[in-house]
């Protein structure tokens, strides 16, 4: 609880993976992904409880025993249609207690911990927010990027006035890190979504703690990052 509102973690977790199987239990410098956005929410001071929902009875065993209460998914919300609002939506439907706010912890963002969960709450209570997004820098900007013909011609690929500029004179840009989501819960039902249209501002968070885990490149990094931090070999 923080200033008399209350917040609910919640984590999804598939059982299914294309590109990395089975990657919300592969073992990360010595515990399952999964745990580490558990203990992320367990170490905060703001969240009251913390939910993984799941179709896989392995993913929910073992969020158990580090200590999340759990939500067996249903079928239908285990399929590849099925969004992650489904699942939020789901979970908040099974429980009796209501919360004011809804805190997305994905397990695929390992780096993140309890210092940016809680910064992103008090960012939410400053600026009497509706909704937070965590944010990190881009590594390139976008404005060197751009489509390409099926010729692969690159006429007119970047715009003249970026030409001759060097990327460090260039606006800085974001993108969604995918790490944390806090949403109020009556607003997040009645939009359908997390990203609300009004009332939603950023917590900016630093590019190391943004890993988002797809492939298995990604669980490559998070390991050293993980083993940097820890001040061990890698």
């Amino acid at each position: 609880m923080y200033k008399d509102k209350t917040f609910l973690a919640i984590i999804p977790a598939r059982g299914g993976s294309k590109r990395l199987p089975n990657k919300n239990i592969l073992d990360l410098a010595g515990k399952p992904l999964i745990a580490w956005s558990i203990e992320a929410g367990l170490g905060s001071k703001y969240i009251d409880k913390v939910m993984v929902t799941s179709d896989s009875e392995e993913i929910l065993d073992i969020s158990k025993n580090f200590g999340a209460e759990v939500l067996k998914r249903p079928d239908e919300l285990a399929n590849d249609t099925a969004t992650t609002f489904d699942a939020i939506a789901h979970t908040i439907e099974s429980l009796n207690e209501k919360y004011d706010y809804i805190v997305l912890l994905q397990p695929t963002s390992p780096l993140r911990n309890a210092k940016h969960i809680d910064e992103a709450i008090e960012l939410l209570n400053d600026k009497e927010a509706d909704a937070i997004v965590s944010v990190c820098e881009m590594d390139h900007n976008p404005l060197w990027s751009n489509t390409l013909p099926a010729s692969l011609s690159m006429e007119g690929f970047l715009r003249d006035e970026i030409k001759n500029k060097r990327s460090q004179d260039l606006e800085k840009y974001y993108r969604i890190n995918g790490a944390i989501y806090i949403c109020k819960t009556d607003k997040l039902l009645k939009e359908n979504t997390l990203f609300l249209n009004k009332n939603i501002f950023a917590y900016i968070m630093d590019r190391k703690s943004s890993v988002d885990i797809d492939e298995e490149i990604d669980f490559i990094l998070s390991k050293n990052l993980i083993q940097r931090i820890n001040g061990e070999k890698i």
